[in-house]
This record gives C-alpha cells, sequence and structure tokens, in this order.
C-alpha cells in the first residue's frame, strides 16, 4: 500500500492493488468511516477508482440539493432514518410478495 498527500487538502491517499481492496474491502470501509482516509484502486498501476466517505463526497462534490435536505429532514421527523437492515429487508419482502400477489 502506498500513500501520498495531496498538496491542497493535505489528505493522505492510500493506494492499494484492486485486488487487495477486494479481498480487504471491509476493513477499507472501516477505516474510511473510522479515519476519514480515502483510498484509490489501482489495476496495473492504472487507478480505477476512489473509495472516500460519503458526507466527505457530498462535501467535496455533490451539490447540496434543497429537496435532498427536505427528504432527509422528513425522514429524521418520522424516525425513518433509525430503520435497521432487518427491518427494511422485511419491507421489501412484504412488498415483494404483495406485488406478486397482484401480477397473479
Amino acid at each position: 500500500m502506498r500513500s501520498t498527500k495531496t498538496a491542497k487538502t493535505r489528505t493522505v491517499l492510500r493506494i492499494v492493488p484492486a485486488l487487495t481492496a477486494r479481498t480487504r474491502l471491509g476493513q477499507i470501509l472501516k477505516r474510511v468511516r473510522q479515519n476519514k482516509e480515502r483510498f484509490v484502486a489501482d489495476r496495473r498501476g492504472e487507478p480505477q477508482a476512489v473509495i472516500m466517505g460519503v458526507e466527505e463526497y457530498l462535501k467535496t462534490f455533490a451539490k447540496q440539493v434543497s429537496v435532498l435536505e427536505e427528504v432527509r429532514q422528513a425522514a429524521k421527523g418520522k424516525s425513518l432514518d433509525r430503520l435497521t437492515f432487518r427491518t427494511i429487508n422485511q419491507e421489501i419482502k412484504r412488498y415483494r410478495r404483495e406485488r406478486r400477489k397482484k401480477n397473479d
């Protein structure tokens, strides 16, 4: 794993081979979330993808759309931001069952 610093933001980029990124994705995601690190996955020395935190991506590259903020606030008001993956998966299964029944 190689490291480089960007002059403008002083962010350390960790360059990892694509195979390493694939086999250690869980560890990389943990470091991205906890340490705010960025990774560049390369294949044969050519950069292929950047792995960075969502918050940092939104701040750096994405324009904040007021509609998204309204949706976020509405979800928070209904406590939808606290749903577990299990609850979400159950809801998806329920919806698919209903749709199958409707189409039969």
